[in-house]
C-alpha cells in the first residue's frame, strides 16, 4: 500500500452552505432523498454532540418514506429501516466505540457489502475499518442557531448526490 492509497481521491470541491433553520435541514434532505444513487450511498456525518447529525438523518428517512419512529442508534449502535419499495437502510451511531475492532466484531463489513443506504455518525470512531463514504456531511453549529455545512462528495456517486 502507498501513502496515495490511504487517502481519499479528490471528486470535487467540498460544497459549503449555511442551514439557517430546521426547515433548511429538512429541505437539502429531502433534496437528496430524491436523487437516484441515495439508495446505495455511504453517507458520514460530522460535528459535536447537538450539531444536529440525527435530525438530518431523521428529515432523510422521512423524505424516503421510512415509517415510525426514527431514533438515535447511539446505544444500539445501529438502527435498521425500511424506506418506500422496501428498500433498507442502516444508521449507525458509532459514538460509543473504544476500539475501532468493535466494527468488524459486530459484524458490520457484511451490512456495507450489501444492498441498501447506509448513514454513519461518529464515523472516526470505526477508523479505517469503514469504507470511503460516499458524501461526507459536516455540520457546525452557530451561535444563532444556523449550521454551516461542508459536504464533501468523495467518489462519482457522491458527485452524483450533489449535481
Amino acid at each position: 500500500m502507498t501513502a496515495i492509497d490511504h487517502h481519499p481521491p479528490i471528486v470535487g470541491a467540498p460544497v459549503v452552505r449555511t442551514w439557517r433553520s430546521e426547515a433548511d435541514t429538512q429541505e437539502f434532505a429531502t433534496a437528496l432523498a430524491a436523487r437516484p444513487g441515495i439508495a446505495d450511498a455511504f453517507i458520514t456525518l460530522h460535528g459535536e454532540l447537538g450539531a444536529g447529525k440525527t435530525t438530518f438523518v431523521r428529515h432523510l428517512l422521512r423524505a424516503m418514506g421510512v415509517a415510525g419512529r426514527i431514533k438515535s442508534p447511539t446505544y444500539a449502535v445501529v438502527e435498521p429501516h425500511e424506506a418506500a419499495g422496501a428498500r433498507p437502510v442502516w444508521h449507525f451511531d458509532f459514538y460509543r466505540f473504544d476500539d475501532p475492532r468493535e466494527w468488524e466484531d459486530a459484524g458490520f463489513r457484511d451490512v456495507f457489502a450489501g444492498p441498501g443506504l447506509k448513514l454513519a455518525e461518529w464515523p472516526e470512531k470505526a477508523g479505517a475499518a469503514l469504507p470511503l463514504a460516499d458524501l461526507a456531511i459536516h455540520l457546525e453549529p452557530q451561535a444563532d442557531e444556523s449550521r454551516i455545512v461542508t459536504l464533501r462528495a468523495q467518489t462519482p456517486r457522491g458527485r452524483e448526490l450533489l449535481a
